[in-house]
């Protein structure tokens, strides 16, 4: 049982060393059953539906609309990561998005690739961080081929992060691992030949 152990931690970090690393579901899981869910959509797609190609490489590659609700009134802010877990090595970053204030209810379509964004009507703003395009912001679908899944993981978080706009999805999980209060999930499919 050990060997299997230690076999299995061992691949976990060839995988992490080797890629852009495993996703975040499983960096994240977390003994903890009580952690409170958010619920997050879109208008552009329904959960487990085709993300449109407006919002991928093929189109227009600007972010779609996302709302949500269930935030923690003890929140201080809020995290986003849209991720894909079918790329070819390894779990594909398009979206870090954190610092977000907590009582954010949406994020509108095609938020600006720019470090800082202004989020809220007041003038409030976030970070986008650098996603696997090397790039700050949304970064659309564009797989190489055939039907990836795209997970939009919105967390709740009890601090706000002091983190910089190059800030990796690695450097993001690392900072709010012990900080969720809530989370929840959006996942959409494209599909390239």
């Amino acid at each position: 049982m050990r060997r299997l152990a230690f076999a299995f931690s061992l691949l976990n970090l060839l995988l992490f060393a080797c890629g852009p690393g495993p996703s975040t579901v499983s960096l994240l899981q977390n003994k903890d059953q009580r952690r409170m869910a958010l619920h997050i959509e879109s208008t552009a797609f329904p959960s487990g539906g085709s993300i449109p190609k407006l919002y991928t490489c093929d189109g227009k590659d600007i972010s779609p609309p996302l709302t949500w609700s269930g935030t923690p009134e003890n929140a201080q802010s809020l995290a986003l990561i849209c991720e894909d877990p079918d790329a070819p090595r390894g779990t594909w970053s398009h979206w870090v998005i954190f610092d977000l204030p907590a009582h954010l209810k949406e994020l509108k379509e095609d938020v600006p690739k720019q470090e800082r964004v202004t989020v809220g009507a007041g003038g409030e703003t976030a970070i986008q961080g650098k996603n696997d395009f090397g790039k700050a912001g949304y970064g659309g679908p564009c797989p190489p081929s055939g039907t990836h899944r795209y997970f939009f993981r919105l967390y709740a978080l009890d601090t706000k992060l002091n983190l910089g706009p190059r800030t990796t999805r690695q450097d993001l999980l690392r900072a709010i691992k012990d900080h969720i209060l809530a989370e929840g999930e959006l996942m959409g499919k494209y599909s390239r030949r």
